[in-house]
């Protein structure tokens, strides 16, 4: 990729011309600056000087475009070599900077993967949620986290797939718990062969593909194999895998044929917008998830569809696309062949973008776009109903400005241990998990909530004020006035206490509806009826940030005791505690383990195996 070429002004029409003039007709990337160096606009072009000159003709520009060109004072191009750098290049910058007249796929969040780890002879089948690449084969994005836990317990059952990790594996002396409830075939202590197991895993990645008929039919030759040879209980065993199977493939929609491919659906309702992604593997519809892009004004349906397969295809997605796949979409693409090319490139597979005219690929068209109005009306209500509870805490709550950004903290214990702070963030688009915060809170003593609220406050809005983050209109405390002035106190030390402040205290009963209200500023805490939209809010937003903290809390104290039970022990280091709980594969595993198992470990002589089981059941 080639440096930045000298940028483009528009202060006058003698400026324009002679830059445009000796622009270079290389492929590339173009950003649109206001004069206040606001990136407006990030393109692409295969010819960088026809796309520029475009802008600046005398016929009339589409609204979107002019209002565009009112607002730019500078263009900065970016020589690449090929169209498919200008591509990668236009989807980073894009993602990075979220320009205002860019469609931007908002969603970000990492949908769930099923993942095939090949390391061992004998690999696993795991969930990866987080964006951190593993190597191995994946299978997915899944629209929730469930349906891919229930996809796993399915293979778990029906083929004996493991999942353990490979350190669990390795270690293992006996079969696990999994084993004994029939989800496992225990391949860790050799109970199946290795050409069973990959006989078994040959189905599974078969079922994960969509090809429920192909495993129904080798299941069937296998059992009548089986029958012949009088080995009924195998047999019988198969038959049961095949009527689960055959339930399964009921159960899902079958649409015809045999066709790969993604199905785009897009409706445009002002500035709402929603596409809904059809996934068509096999001739059966395999999953179905919307998106809803943050959209400029006077945007038309084909420009979305470009921009959304360019982000949405050249992230992460790329490995759920099939060796031949084909992307349906409802409008003509001006720029549908240079995109497939890039994708086909990028993605390492023959992918074609087409618009169908007839037959059962416009009915699959048709499908998708009745998901997307569905997905956007539920949407809009949904949005509807967080605009109206804002509205009316607005009202509860008596200000003027609007409501529009809520932050609330809670404090999470047990006698004191292993405190933990939760800051969760709420806008008028529901729940920003995103800017989600958990805080350990060290250095106070055991038990002092107001302390530790002082600490997280502090801490988080330091943060906030470094980094020059959104800050809230409103701060919400699980607690009442002993909190709220703990916390007014920092507020006022960062010269932030003209925050509106505010405190939940549960009622009589910890019964919700029973709720006392405490607004800074106000002496007495104030009650709204149990069927308020504004106290429902309230309690979601609390209730929310009180799960954040005690999930934190559990994985904190549990992760300490582990280690503090093993450090009380005589001769037991830090190499020693590591090498127990890296071989039995966890603390449970370590907890059942007898005093010659313990022997096995290195380093563990028989006097501290059983000083070790001593101490490890001292409570029995």
């Amino acid at each position: 990729m080639n440096t930045t070429d000298p940028s483009t002004f528009l202060d006058s029409e003698d400026h324009k011309k002679a830059s445009l003039s000796n622009m270079t007709t290389q492929p590339g990337v173009y950003c649109m600056f206001s004069e206040s160096r606001e990136l407006l606009y990030v393109g692409k072009a295969y010819n960088l000087q026809k796309r520029l000159h475009s802008y600046f003709q005398k016929n009339q520009l589409p609204r979107k475009t002019a209002l565009l060109m009112s607002q730019v004072h500078c263009i900065e191009v970016t020589v690449t070599r090929t169209e498919n750098e200008a591509f990668i290049l236009e989807n980073t910058l894009i993602k990075r900077h979220k320009p205002r007249y860019n469609v931007l796929l908002r969603d970000d969040k990492t949908y769930p993967y099923i993942v095939l780890e090949e390391r061992n002879h004998f690999p696993r089948l795991s969930l990866l949620r987080s964006k951190k690449k593993l190597e191995g084969r994946y299978f997915g994005p899944y629209s929730s986290v469930d349906a891919a836990r229930e996809t796993l317990q399915f293979l778990q059952k029906l083929f004996g797939i493991r999942q353990c990790t490979d350190s669990f594996f390795k270690h293992r002396q006996r079969p696990c718990l999994q084993y004994q409830i029939k989800r496992c075939s225990a391949p860790c202590v050799g109970l199946i062969k290795e050409a069973l197991y990959q006989h078994a895993l040959k189905h599974a990645l078969l079922f994960l593909q969509g090809k429920n008929t192909a495993i129904i039919e080798a299941l069937a030759a296998d059992m009548q194999v089986a029958s012949k040879a009088m080995h009924y209980e195998k047999a019988a065993k198969l038959r049961d895998c095949i009527k689960l199977l055959q339930k399964t493939q009921q159960q899902q929609h079958v649409i015809s044929g045999k066709a790969n491919c993604d199905v785009l659906g897009c409706v445009l309702e002002g500035r709402e917008v929603c596409v809904s992604v059809l996934s068509v593997r096999e001739g059966q519809w395999v999953s179905s998830q919307t998106y809803f892009p943050s959209v400029p004004d006077y945007t038309d349906t084909a420009e979305i569809l470009e921009a959304f397969i360019s982000q949405y295809y050249g992230s992460a997605q790329a490995h759920t696309l099939s060796s031949q796949q084909e992307i349906l979409v409802p409008a003509h693409l001006a720029n549908a062949e240079s995109l497939s090319a890039f994708l086909s490139e990028h993605c390492q597979v023959s992918l074609h973008i087409k618009t169908p005219q007839r037959g059962i690929k416009l009915k699959w068209l048709k499908m998708a776009e009745e998901n997307a109005l569905v997905a956007l009306k539920q949407h809009h209500t949904q949005a509807q109903r967080l605009a109206a509870q804002f509205n009316a805490l607005s009202t509860v709550l008596d200000t003027a400005a609007e409501i529009e950004r809520i932050l609330c903290f809670d404090i999470s214990h047990a006698g004191g241990e292993a405190t933990v702070a939760s800051c969760v963030v709420f806008d008028r688009q529901g729940a920003c998990t995103r800017d989600y915060r958990r805080y350990h809170i060290q250095g106070i003593q055991a038990g002092d909530d107001y302390a530790a609220l002082k600490q997280a406050v502090l801490r988080h809005f330091k943060h906030i004020l470094d980094q020059a983050l959104p800050l809230p209109d409103l701060l919400l405390i699980d607690g009442g006035k002993g909190q709220l002035s703990a916390v007014h106190s920092i507020l006022v030390e960062l010269g932030l206490d003209d925050r509106l402040l505010m405190g939940i205290a549960k009622g009589e009963g910890r019964k919700p509806g029973l709720e006392t209200l405490f607004l800074w500023g106000q002496k007495e805490g104030t009650h709204c009826a149990s069927d308020s939209i504004a106290l429902h809010l309230l309690q979601q937003i609390r209730d929310e940030a009180h799960r954040f903290a005690i999930t934190g809390h559990r994985k904190l104290r549990d992760k300490r005791r582990v280690r503090s039970d093993l450090e009380s022990i005589a001769n037991v280091g830090p190499k020693r505690r590591q090498r127990l709980l890296e071989y039995f594969g966890g603390w449970q595993e370590l907890q059942r383990a007898h005093p010659d198992d313990l022997m096995k470990v290195p380093g563990i002589s028989p006097t501290l195996a059983q000083r070790i089981y001593d101490h490890l059941h001292k409570d029995h």
